[in-house]
């Protein structure tokens, strides 16, 4: 399906249409995107016709004092739910690796994990953000696609779509600040621009083999039957 175009959202997309089992997800329910704050006028009236009624922004304080969304008149509830127990600052400090990332988001964060997808549950349709819209919204929202039912390849592909529609130009002078910060490091590039496929599938691999399923990694960390079954119903259709 075609992308929403709303200027000034840089990865901003619709995760409708994607297999699962012998259904697909709705469109029109689930959004997912970096943030918010590059909207001008067009970008709000763009994102108004979305008709969201929840945004999900999964930054820290810091992340948001330094760049606040726009959303100009839009009157849209904003759930927070910081996913870093840390600063995004020392991941490049400590020059870790994307699926380690990933491992302390799950591990460290779980409670937060499980409030995005019940707050995609209360509210639809919703937008789930973060800074780029890489990392914690790519493990936020492959895990609530993964408990949907939505098939293990699709769910790695729609992560690894990504780092096609970050711009060239975003990623150049991103990665020229951050070498002037950390010189030596290893997995910056990784970390700022980067959604390989196998990172994702090692994740949802590692949950299977830890907790049995991504789904029941939700259940140990306090989801319900029930709720998963709402998921299920909210974002499958034709199964």
């Amino acid at each position: 399906m075609t992308d929403p175009q709303v200027p000034g959202a840089v990865n901003l997309r619709d995760v409708g249409g994607l297999p699962a089992g012998a259904g697909r997800t709705r469109s029109g329910i689930l959004y997912r995107s970096g943030n918010l704050a590059q909207l001008e006028d067009p970008g709000v009236e763009a994102l108004r016709g979305l008709r969201l009624r929840r945004i999900i922004d999964l930054r820290d304080d810091e992340e948001v004092t330094a760049a606040p969304s726009r959303l100009g008149d839009l009157a849209i509830p904003t759930q927070r739910a910081p996913l870093f127990l840390g600063s995004v600052a020392s991941f490049f400090h400590d020059d870790i690796p994307l699926d380690e990332m990933y491992q302390r988001i799950v591990e460290d964060s779980a409670d937060r994990v499980v409030d995005v997808v019940r707050g995609i549950l209360v509210d639809q349709p919703v937008l789930v953000h973060c800074t780029v819209g890489k990392d914690r919204t790519g493990v936020t929202v492959g895990l609530t696609l993964a408990a949907a039912g939505v098939d293990r390849d699709a769910v790695v592909a729609d992560y690894a779509r990504t780092e096609g529609l970050l711009p060239e130009w975003r990623n150049r002078h991103v990665v020229e600040k951050l070498r002037e910060l950390h010189p030596e490091a290893v997995h910056l590039e990784d970390l700022a621009t980067r959604s390989p496929a196998p990172v994702m599938a090692g994740l949802l691999g590692d949950l299977t083999e830890r907790y049995g399923s991504p789904t029941d990694y939700l259940r140990a960390h306090g989801m319900t039957d029930d709720e998963i079954a709402s998921l299920r119903g909210l974002l499958i259709e034709g199964a």
